[in-house]
């Protein structure tokens, strides 16, 4: 069997692959891969390995041989799904595979915003502290976690790991219903929680229900000193809206990791921004990046590969 990785350098170069060489007969490993490529690049194999190359209709029309796709990561928007089902080709991804990693980042986003710390240390960059007129600076009010209120947007794995470790800071923690599904769903709406929580979080794929699922009206509704933060997907959010709204006071504070366009060659208001002074933290979409999350996703993917060969 041959399987082919087209972007193996999206894992970093300190990943063995041997997990995955073990399960085929041949492994070709290309650092990054086009669609346009793609074609001549999968000729022959059997597997195709993938993180973010986009795998269209037309590129799997043109590979006959190709029996499965194995994804290097949870989404599968990259991958004409329709296409491969119609066409016989299995598709597996992995979970959970950077649960403690994203859940760690997710609070980094948080304990930063609440406390201020972008503005903090733009002060200090300026020098206002050397000039301060006694030992401290205090001019941006911080928000202690304690007592506080959060509202997660996704009870999974991620979510859950997400909420203890905020209760290990002494929050409440609500879980919003599932978007989409909030009629059969038992927890209360996120539209109803904003107006309670102080800090959002969001955990949830990004779909047509969750498109946007924080806007303007939602955002209206919120307290001025709410923190929001973003380390599921881009566009789950309103960003512009966000933004708006963080430069009117409206919103306290503003955390994502990721953008609706990745990545963002044509910029984004949200880098834009980051040159005022707003409590304000974008980060490349390196939630995941820890060394364990990018070696289980490694082993996961072995494993898709076993079950996949043995069913």
């Amino acid at each position: 069997m041959k399987a082919v990785i087209l972007d193996a350098a999206s894992l970093g170069p300190d990943i063995d692959l041997a997990p995955i060489r073990d399960r085929v007969e041949v492994l070709e490993a290309y650092p990054q891969s086009t669609t346009a490529q793609s074609v001549e690049r999968l000729a022959g194999a059997q597997v195709a390995i993938v993180n973010k190359v986009v795998l269209d209709a037309p590129t799997l029309e043109a590979l006959p041989e190709l029996k499965l796709i194995c994804v290097l990561a949870t989404g599968t928007n990259n991958l004409d799904m329709a296409a491969a089902e119609r066409l016989g080709i299995a598709v597996r991804n992995v979970t959970a595979y950077g649960t403690a990693s994203v859940a760690q980042h997710t609070l980094m986003l948080m304990l930063a915003l609440a406390n201020r710390l972008p503005l903090y240390q733009r002060d200090v960059a300026t020098g206002r502290w050397g000039e301060s007129a006694f030992f401290c600076l205090m001019d941006h009010g911080t928000l202690q976690l304690e007592g506080k209120h959060l509202v997660v947007v996704g009870q999974g794995v991620l979510g859950s790991k997400v909420a203890q470790l905020a209760a290990a800071f002494g929050m409440g923690v609500s879980f919003a219903a599932r978007p989409g599904n909030e009629a059969g769903d038992r927890r209360r709406g996120l539209t109803e929680l904003a107006p309670e929580a102080d800090v959002i979080t969001l955990h949830c794929p990004l779909t047509e229900a969750t498109r946007h699922l924080v806007d303007a009206a939602l955002l209206a509704t919120m307290k001025p000193g709410a923190l929001l933060v973003n380390c599921a997907r881009g566009g789950i959010i309103d960003e512009v809206a966000a933004l708006e709204a963080l430069r009117q006071g409206r919103l306290g504070g503003l955390g994502v990791d990721v953008l609706p366009v990745e990545p963002p060659r044509d910029g984004h208001p949200l880098l834009d921004a980051l040159a005022e002074p707003l409590n304000l933290i974008v980060t490349p979409h390196n939630a995941w990046i820890t060394p364990e999350a990018r070696q289980r996703v490694v082993t996961l993917t072995a494993e898709n590969l076993r079950t996949w060969q043995t069913s």
